[in-house]
């Protein structure tokens, strides 16, 4: 017993001692967690240079797109045919991937040998071969009557310009049966889709075998290579080039330096050489033979198996590695090698490989660290939660490998929290995956293209719009079809814009919507004309908008007394001007007779009404100031009187927000139901009735009636309902929630929060289509929604919502070309400027609404040249502006 102690302390002290003359004599492939993280940041570097377009031609990682735009969902279903062509075998397997209850795989496969003379001979041979093998595989299989869709795993560099370019080019032309080649995939990425098939948070593949390489998904923005910047696409990274432009010159030894002269590709591949299963033992091998001429292992002796290239495998490396086992592997592997090793020179040769082994695994985990990283920058996240899928016999057989693999990572990565996830079926399950996501994207792309089909109007359907505009609005104007119209065009009794001389102080109130605003307006004419403007906001409870008539016009009171007493003009007999955004019959400007309630409000015993008889009665219940109102103003008219006391050519008035309306100055002897036929008036089109006829029906779709159907307003309202701020979010829900029931969105999960009508709102729309980091925007509005969204999700989404808006914008060019027509032809001209004044949220916000409206405006009307001028101050000081050009027509009848 005292022996073996004995024994066992001295093995013990010669292990630590001769481990510390290794540690010493190997310190250059030693690295601190400073080097790693250099190594990391230079890695970050060639990432960039190789998604650049002007820096990719001398980039060495090649970052290669490889048109694999999505990982698996779980919803793929189908039978599949997945080729694989990575070496001497080549394997074909059938996949069958369904999921009645629960998404299942089952595959079948065979192995094909390709013989040496087709490996080295022509292009055209080997697809030849790879031809007739899926021929006989598909006849086994008894499948050769059926088109079949199928997956190339091909592993060697290859550029691609489209998912299935490279194998229908070779095999199409050789085939005698029919399949549907739809892609083509290195292993790297077939290890990725393989895993991301069990873990949809898989977004990195990596193979650390014979070779080494990587895959992930990267932003579309960032790929200047591939056209587009809305989604992800894979990119294979080949980093096996790594350092092939002497970027790691200062980490590579005189070893690394010795196998790459006597590869078959000398400077090239150079972090592959450093790092991969194909070269690891050679680079064991190399060491051992220095340290044996300098007399530091084997006594110093060298036999001719030791100095032949190759005697000494990566396999041999992952034994000797072994902890139980591992010195007696060394003894028997040093032994068939012609050394008769001792106990000292086992542990020496152990520790090498351990050295060898880890450098390998610091640098891979550095590499995978700078794709993790960048990955986490990418998603704006404060902590990036990933899986990476690993495939390749190195990290599957090697027994410490892994693990020191995970361990750097964590270090060098802290911020990141990775699951690694071993690829069980092979890159070639990948590939029938990728096959499978393609055909679904590609099928799941035609029915949403379908789907959408119907809001994208052309030119031809835009004119008729136009035409059907005009044949509504001279039926709004004819005595006899103005009871009958839908488009009222109401006269407004407003029959001049400002001239400048207007003067004094008045009140404007301007109500719309659930923010009621009271405004003091200080006009002064002369040499420098000037408007000085003080203004209060109220909230409209809902309470009080679907309450009574009585309740509304008190609360309207009370905040007009609350600014009163704010600006200390209580005692003041001002005259004033009334902004009323809703349908509303004028017989004079200071009658306002509410024809309907828009826009949520269903305040009772006010519609058929006079509204200024209302406010009138609602101040004299106060009893507290009086008033002089002179004008009741839509809020469309008022936004026209705005511009055109800025710009004298404005004639028409545009309102494109919560609802929708436009105004204009119509010649007095087209307005029938007003008498007499001089001058211009103008009149208040309530457009957002176009429709309700029936005539808009070609061009509704099932959620335009959705929408319809659960309005407060069933059947009224229906052009405002397809172009107006209120209703495109609800539009986009109904949207979503067909799309989630078909299951193209969010994995079929419908939340109980999309279910909520109104929920979406149209804000939502101006923000998602905002800018190239829209995509984030998206994710993070859908989880609000409580929607865990993938980044296909959003694509889908922001598609939805522009599809949407631009139809929205194109209708309303549409209304505003018949307008601008018709006041062009009333005039005689062959050619006309024109400004239209324009208010409203989806106008100013919208990044695309005002741009596609214009150009609609442009195309549908080109003898009209329309200037749109935004309405800085709002409606309420067109109704001051409207009072004092009352006021002042007033004067000069008395």
């Amino acid at each position: 017993m005292i022996a073996a102690q004995l024994l066992a302390y001295y093995f013990t002290e010669l292990k630590d001692d001769k481990v510390k003359k290794i540690d010493k004599y190997l310190y250059a492939m030693r690295f601190s967690d400073e080097t790693l993280m250099d190594i990391m940041k230079r890695f970050r570097r060639e990432l960039g240079n190789g998604l650049g377009r002007d820096t990719n031609p001398t980039a060495t990682v090649k970052m290669l797109p490889t048109f694999v735009r999505s990982i698996p969902d779980g919803s793929e279903k189908g039978d599949f045919i997945a080729l694989d062509l990575g070496g001497s075998a080549f394997r074909i397997l059938r996949v069958k991937v369904s999921h009645e209850k629960k998404q299942t795989v089952q595959m079948e496969s065979q192995i094909y040998d390709t013989p040496e003379d087709i490996i080295h001979g022509s292009g055209t041979r080997l697809f030849d071969h790879v031809a007739e093998c899926l021929g006989d595989f598909m006849e086994k299989q008894n499948i050769k009557d059926k088109k079949l869709s199928v997956g190339f795993t091909f592993s060697f560099p290859c550029a691609q310009t489209k998912l299935n370019e490279f194998s229908h080019k070779q095999i199409c032309c050789t085939m005698d049966y029919d399949a549907d080649i739809m892609a083509v995939v290195n292993d790297t990425v077939g290890t990725m889709m393989t895993c991301g098939f069990d873990d949809q948070r898989c977004e990195v593949g990596i193979i650390i075998g014979t070779g080494t390489n990587a895959c992930y998904m990267e932003e579309l923005r960032h790929i200047d290579l591939v056209e587009g910047d809305e989604g992800r696409m894979c990119i294979n990274t080949e980093w096996g080039a790594f350092g092939d432009n002497g970027m790691l010159e200062d980490i590579r030894t005189e070893f690394d330096r010795e196998i790459d002269r006597g590869s078959l590709n000398p400077g090239k591949q150079l972090f592959e050489k450093m790092v991969s299963g194909m070269y690891m033992g050679e680079l064991v091998r190399l060491i051992l033979v220095k340290m044996a001429k300098e007399g530091f292992l084997f006594e110093g002796r060298i036999t001719p198996e030791l100095l032949t290239k190759g005697k000494f495998e990566t396999k041999h490396v992952s034994s000797i590695e072994k902890n139980k086992e591992g010195l007696a592997k060394a003894k028997d592997i040093l032994g068939r090698l012609g050394v008769e090793p001792s106990a000292d020179d086992c542990v020496a040769v152990q520790h090498v490989c351990t050295i060898v082994s880890h450098r390998s695994a610091n640098l891979l985990a550095a590499t995978l660290g700078g794709i993790l990283s960048r990955l986490k920058d990418n998603k704006g996240n404060p902590r990036l939660r990933t899986t990476v899928g690993i495939d390749g016999s190195l990290y599957k057989m090697h027994p410490q490998y892994a693990r020191r693999l995970h361990k750097t990572v964590r270090r060098l990565v802290p911020e990141s929290d990775v699951r690694f996830l071993l690829s069980e079926s092979g890159s070639s399950k990948g590939a029938a995956m990728v096959t499978a996501v393609a055909y679904r994207l590609a099928d799941q792309r035609r029915q949403i293209t379908e789907t959408l089909a119907e809001f994208r109007l052309t030119s031809d359907q835009l004119l008729e719009v136009k035409k059907r505009m005009r044949t509504e609005i001279q039926n709004g104007l004819g005595k006899k079809t103005h009871d009958s119209a839908t488009i009222k065009m109401w006269p407004t009794y407003v029959l001049s814009t400002p001239d400048g001389s207007e003067n004094g102080d008045f009140l404007a109130l301007d109500l719309g919507g659930t923010n009621f605003r009271v405004l003091l307006v200080k006009i002064r004419s002369g040499k420098r004309r000037t408007v000085e403007m003080h203004n209060k906001i109220y909230a409209i409870p809902m309470e009080v908008m679907q309450g009574t008539g009585e309740e509304l016009f008190d609360h309207i009171v009370q905040c007009i007394s609350d600014f009163l007493d704010y600006m200390g003009m209580k005692n003041t007999r001002l005259p004033l001007g009334f902004t009323f955004s809703f349908p509303c019959r004028q017989t004079s400007l200071d009658v306002g007779i509410l024809v309907t309630w828009t826009k949520g409000f269903k305040a009772t015993d006010c519609e058929g009404e006079d509204v200024v008889g209302l406010l009138r009665e609602g101040i004299k219940r106060r009893e507290e100031f009086d008033l002089d109102v002179v004008a009741v103003v839509n809020d469309t008219v008022g936004t026209m009187m705005t511009c055109a006391y800025e710009e004298p050519t404005c004639e028409v008035g545009l309102i494109a927000g919560t609802g929708s309306n436009a105004c204009y100055m119509e010649e007095m002897r087209n307005i029938e139901v007003v008498e007499g036929d001089v001058g211009r008036m103008c009149v208040n089109m309530e457009w957002g009735a176009f429709g309700d006829n029936g005539c808009l029906d070609d061009i509704r779709t099932e959620y335009d009636r959705a929408v319809d159907d659960f309005s407060l307003n069933l059947g009224k309202q229906r052009y405002e309902k397809m172009c107006s701020g209120m209703y495109l979010g609800e539009i986009v829900r109904n949207i979503l929630i067909d799309l989630t029931k078909r299951g193209f969105l969010f994995r079929g999960q419908i939340s109980e929060t999309l279910k909520t009508r109104g929920i979406f709102e149209t804000k939502f729309l101006s923000q998602i289509e905002s800018d190239r980091l829209a995509l984030l925007q998206v994710r993070s509005i859908l989880q609000q929604l409580g929607l865990d969204s993938t980044c296909d999700d959003s694509i889908i989404v922001k598609e939805v919502c522009g599809t949407v808006s631009r139809r929205a914008a194109q209708l309303c060019g549409a209304g505003m070309a018949a307008v601008v027509d018709k006041i062009r032809e009333n005039r005689g001209l062959n050619q006309m400027d024109i400004t239209v004044g324009v208010d409203g949220t989806l106008y100013k916000l919208h990044p695309h609404f005002s741009g596609i409206m214009h150009q609609t405006v442009k195309e549908l009307a080109p003898k009209c040249n329309v200037n749109f001028l935004l309405s800085e101050d709002g409606s309420g000081k067109g109704a001051a502006l409207i009072t004092a050009v009352g006021c002042r027509m007033r004067e000069q009848k008395s």
